[in-house]
Order: C-alpha cells, then sequence, then structure tokens
C-alpha cells in the first residue's frame, strides 16, 4: 500500500443465530451460528494473504462483533492488537419490531408500512415502551451509559446521527495518525457510515445490503479526503 495514504476496513459481522429465523435481531446480543464463525475465518485468511495488519479494532458492544473480530484476526495469525468496544457501533435499534420475524410483522402492521420501517431513511419503527424489557436501560451492557442517550427506536437516519460523534472524535483522529484500523459492526451501521464516507444519497442507500464478512477497504490521502474505496473479494459478496 501506499505509504502516503490512511487505510481502513469496514467488516459486518458473520451470519447470526437471528438470521436463522428472519428476526429483527437490533440490539439483541446473539451470537453467530457455525455459518457466521466460517465466514469470518474466511476473511482473516483473504486478509492474511493480502499483507493486511491493523493496530486497533473497534466493535460494538455486542457480541457477535467480537466473535467474527476473534476470528478474523486468529485466521489471519495476526498479532494481539487493543479492542475498543462502544455502543454507538452498536446495530440500528428497531423498537417494537425487534425480535419479530417478517411475516410477524407484515401481520401486525402491513407490508407496506413495515418496508418503510426496515429500508427507509427517515421513519424509525414503533417505540418501545418505557417499560418493555428490552428496552436497553434494563440491559448491564448499558449500566454506564445515560439512559437518555439509549435508543429505544432508531431510523437509519437517527442511527447515522448516533454514529458519526464516534466517527469523528475517535475513528478519524486514528487514522489521520497513521493508525490502520478494523471496524466491526452491523448492516445498518456501517450503511450509515458508507453514506458518511461516499456521500451516497437517502434515496440510494435504501437499496443498498452489506453482505456478512466480506472486507471494505477505503484509503483516504494525508488531508482525510477518500481516494477509493473497494471491496477485498468482490466475488464474496453474499447480498442476502
Amino acid at each position: 500500500m501506499n505509504t502516503m495514504e490512511h487505510t481502513l476496513v469496514l467488516l459486518r459481522h458473520g451470519h447470526s443465530e437471528w438470521n436463522l429465523s428472519n428476526r429483527f435481531t437490533g440490539w439483541s446480543d446473539v451470537e453467530l451460528t457455525e455459518i457466521g464463525l466460517n465466514e469470518a475465518q474466511k476473511c482473516g485468511k483473504q486478509l492474511a494473504e493480502q499483507g493486511f495488519e491493523f493496530d486497533e479494532v473497534h466493535l460494538s458492544v455486542l457480541q457477535r462483533t467480537r466473535q467474527t473480530a476473534e476470528q478474523v484476526l486468529n485466521a489471519a495469525n495476526h498479532r494481539r492488537i487493543p479492542y475498543h468496544h462502544h455502543w454507538r457501533l452498536n446495530e440500528r435499534h428497531y423498537g417494537r419490531l425487534q425480535g419479530m420475524n417478517k411475516q410477524e410483522i407484515f401481520a401486525a402492521w402491513g407490508e407496506e408500512q413495515s418496508q418503510r420501517w426496515w429500508r427507509g431513511y427517515n421513519e424509525p419503527p414503533p417505540e418501545l415502551s418505557d417499560d418493555d424489557p428490552r428496552h436497553p436501560k434494563y440491559d448491564r451492557l448499558y449500566d454506564d451509559i445515560d439512559p437518555a442517550l439509549l435508543p429505544t427506536s432508531e431510523s437509519l437516519r437517527q442511527c447515522q446521527q448516533r454514529l458519526i460523534p464516534y466517527w469523528q472524535d475517535v475513528i478519524l483522529p486514528r487514522i489521520q495518525s497513521g493508525q490502520r484500523l478494523l471496524i466491526v459492526s452491523h448492516g445498518n451501521t456501517l450503511r450509515a457510515l458508507r453514506m458518511q464516507l461516499e456521500n451516497i444519497s437517502a434515496s440510494d442507500i435504501e437499496n443498498m445490503e452489506i453482505p456478512s464478512a466480506v472486507a471494505l477497504l477505503y484509503r483516504f490521502n494525508n488531508e482525510m479526503e477518500l481516494q477509493n474505496y473497494e471491496w477485498l473479494y468482490e466475488s464474496e459478496l453474499r447480498l442476502a
């Protein structure tokens, strides 16, 4: 790689348990399936073949990102590096849809409305009530977070707004200083970040998917202007 370029690799976690039942996962802390573990291992071997090394990995607080990162780095025989977990890298919060499958959601609210919540940029799903046990304030993962900051439902736009401070305050300065970073996060969170990095419109992002465990590389110049980006193994893209 050109030493004048600053690099970042984005990676969506591997296939998870709730992918099997087609349920909206959101902030539910589910594990990877055997398929997901194998996807991550394959990605790690591919990164090693390309000679990639990282100084830090940044993840959500949800275990499926940690499992993915561990499998990737172990498969790459990578040296030990710091792991930084942050709730701002969590998946979009699906509110009352969380834990439901698409058939249940379509039956309750209709397919047209449900699709707007699922694919749209601006409209959030119905919020969780304050006493709903799925409310993140009841999860020990967020004991140290001001409950007023925790979402009870998010549109993709709100997910993006929640993510951007972490990008600007944490990720961007590290890349600019020359650190090589791997971000392991979630489909909607990475869609929101791609909007920011690639200047993608709201209408275009609604039709964009992020495949699981396929690395996306960004290169920046010294002024942190995006120079180019590419899927490292485009033949591996799985947009299911």
